[in-house]
């Protein structure tokens, strides 16, 4: 049993109930009726945690110099990446929950019963002010009933208060198709508040040690025939439009106003930062351009994604296109270009596992090749691969740590190979090719090769800084020595934005000059930071 939620329960509580959403997947994607479905309640609430747990993962356990206690620094990264890669009306509001929870205990010694029972309703609060037009029988009214049975129960024992709060969650998920005529018809319980009840079970689990096997309640009326497959859109509005938003609090006041006027199922929430901040913004709009230049009014929106509900027609399971397809992220409009010519689809450098699985699912193939370019991003990669496995896809990940070993795998593929055989062949051949990136140092250092300045150029080989310089074309010439000194028949080289005028001409030069049997090939990558990438097979 635990009296506090300190940090260490916080980053339990993260995992379990990720773990459990997983779990309950299938599930909760099945109960998505009602507000209109953008997309499937059980993966968008899966994604949104995913994100909030890669943010707690990359977090060192150092506090900033002022500000929240240990528990309270968890609770804001765990809310901040939920924020950032929440998915969906559902994820965006659980986001919001997690905010307001986050802000009213982040300064408080010790968070006990009625600590638990305060943070709950800010985070009531929190989602009821994100919603444009707060609906009842929906996960809203599941967390408020959590927080008033909290209130209620007037104890400083934190597993108590939990309990109490969870228990009535539950009963108030089960009362949620009384107060939605769409739910009493489907014949099912809100699925936002399913999910919600699903982490309230893990927070309970992590302070008590007891696992609560609660199934999701059953209404009265059963699902009639003509409803068991899953709605999948609106009479009234055709697209989903989300992206995140940088702006200024009273930018986005008038954004409100003109997505309101545009469409429904309104979603604006922010990190809290002052005074300009990031804001998840989701809504339902027949007219995609018209939301996307109201975003642009505001302020700087990116990570726009677009979904017609009239493509998920299909169940989670469905048919998908017989075939395969490559997926290859990239940094750099010349890499990026490459990689289409080469017929894969090109997502932009680091992505979200929801971006990653959304390309994957674009693709319409039964098999899908993953190439993530950087380590950071394999494990992105191979999350979205667990999570394409449920749509009846098969998606291997071939661990790329730069462009031009994706080249090089793109380059072997044989379609009337086996896809496991064509999988190891396309690995092999990324793993032959070796590569190295060229940049300047943006400060002091000491390295494998000796110490850096800020500006001294250094050459990376296979991640590790093997030669430092002052000359950037001298520098390039100098490595690509080096590495054909080991063997090498062929020389890619991708210049990036910033490279100077002729160096990769004047690299290309120098290898016919010394290694005159080897084969070049130079391209404009487009990549930022690193003047020049090479890769040696």
């Amino acid at each position: 049993m635990l009296d506090t939620l300190d940090a260490a329960a916080v980053r339990r509580w993260c995992a379990s109930g990720l773990a459990a959403l997983k779990r309950h997947q299938g599930e909760i994607d099945q109960l998505n009726v009602y507000p209109v479905p953008d997309g499937d309640t059980g993966t968008n609430l899966v994604l949104t945690l995913t994100s909030a747990q890669q943010a707690l993962a990359m977090d060192l356990d150092t506090l900033p110099d002022s500000g929240p206690t240990a528990h309270g620094h968890a609770l804001r990264l765990m809310a901040q990446g939920a924020l950032l890669g929440a998915r969906g009306n559902s994820g965006v509001i659980l986001s919001q929950i997690l905010r307001g929870f986050a802000d009213q205990v982040a300064g408080v010694p010790a968070v006990r019963g009625r600590e638990l029972a305060a943070a709950l309703r800010s985070g009531t609060a929190a989602a009821y002010t994100a919603v444009s037009r707060p609906v009842e029988g929906t996960v809203l009214t599941v967390v408020a009933a959590a927080a008033a049975a909290a209130e209620g129960a007037d104890s400083d024992d934190l597993p108590t208060v939990a309990g109490v709060a969870a228990r009535a969650a539950a009963e108030a998920l089960a009362r949620t198709p009384e107060q939605l005529p769409a739910l009493a018809r489907a014949g099912v319980v809100d699925a936002g508040g399913r999910g919600l009840c699903v982490l309230l079970d893990a927070l309970v689990e992590v302070l008590t040690g007891e696992r609560t096997a609660r199934p999701a309640p059953t209404p009265r009326s059963a699902r009639p025939a003509a409803t068991v497959a899953r709605e999948t859109g609106s009479d009234e509005y055709a697209y989903e439009v989300q992206f995140l938003l940088d702006a200024r609090a009273e930018a986005v006041a008038g954004l409100r106003r003109a997505l309101d006027a545009l469409g429904d199922s309104l979603v604006v929430v922010g990190d809290g930062r002052e005074p300009e901040g990031t804001w998840n913004v989701h809504v339902h709009v027949n007219d995609v351009g018209a939301a996307v230049e109201a975003g642009v009014a505001a302020g700087r929106p990116y990570r726009i994604s677009v979904t017609r509900f009239a493509d998920q027609s299909e169940s989670p399971s469905g048919p998908v296109v017989a075939g395969r397809a490559a997926v290859v992220v990239a940094t750099g409009g010349g890499i990026a270009d490459l990689f289409a010519a080469e017929g894969a689809t090109v997502v932009p450098g680091n992505p979200s596992t929801g971006e990653l699985l959304d390309a994957v699912r674009s693709t319409g193939a039964a098999r899908v090749v993953v190439l993530p370019n950087d380590a950071n991003t394999e494990a992105v990669a191979s999350a979205a691969a667990r999570e394409a496995h449920r749509y009846g896809i098969k998606v291997s990940v071939v661990p790329t740590r730069s462009p031009v070993q994706a080249l090089a795998a793109l380059a072997v593929r044989d379609g009337d190979r086996r896809f496991e055989d064509d999988v190891i062949a396309m690995a092999e051949a990324a793993g032959a090719c070796r590569y190295a990136e060229v940049c300047h140092a943006s400060r002091e250092a000491l390295t494998v090769a000796g110490p850096c300045r800020p500006g001294d150029v250094l050459a990376l080989v296979e991640g590790e800084v093997h030669l430092i310089g002052t000359d950037l074309t001298d520098t390039c010439a100098a490595v690509v020595d080096r590495m054909l000194g080991g063997g090498g028949e062929m020389v890619t080289l991708l210049a990036g934005v910033d490279a100077p005028a002729g160096l990769t001409d004047a690299v290309r030069a120098h290898v016919a000059r010394r290694w005159p049997f080897v084969e070049v090939h130079a391209y404009p990558g487009g990549q930022p930071f690193y003047p020049l990438l090479v890769g040696i097979e």
